[in-house]
């Protein structure tokens, strides 16, 4: 049988409250559990000593019985002082998806042609107004 040491949700709608209890997996997250070793309150604010409450014997006895804590567990347990556990680092999360990226890299584009339109009809503005400039001086000089 596996088990995961893990958090029911109780509590009231839009006001949560936790149970750290060891359950069989394919139990339902809030259904049948083998046994509550505390909780976690995250109404509270995060310097509350009542915040979470870990009983830290039998959460050893359930690991050492081969027991699993989720990422959340964990880093309670690791917050406790009962385990380590690395910090994790996801570098892509805050990126766009690819949608996002393709309508960003258009915009782009469109904003790079408009500028190359401009820069491309000031430079024609400015050679045809020199142009007509040099012409009339020509032509004063040959009369």
């Amino acid at each position: 049988m596996a088990l995961k040491i893990r958090l029911a949700r109780g509590g009231s709608k839009k006001r949560p409250y936790y149970h750290l209890v060891v359950a069989d997996v394919r139990s339902p997250r809030d259904g049948r559990f083998i046994e509550r070793l505390g909780y976690w309150n995250p109404m509270l604010a995060k310097d509350d000593a009542t915040r979470v409450s870990l009983n830290q014997e039998r959460i050893q006895h359930w690991l050492d019985h081969g027991a699993l804590p989720t990422d959340r567990v964990a880093r309670f347990m690791a917050e406790a002082g009962m385990m380590t556990r690395e910090a994790r680092s996801n570098p892509t999360k805050a990126l766009p998806g690819k949608k996002a990226q393709e309508r960003v890299a258009e915009k782009k584009q469109k904003e790079e042609d408009a500028a190359a339109a401009a820069e491309q009809a000031k430079a024609d503005a400015a050679a045809a107004a020199a142009a007509p400039a040099e012409a009339p001086a020509e032509e004063a000089a040959s009369e």
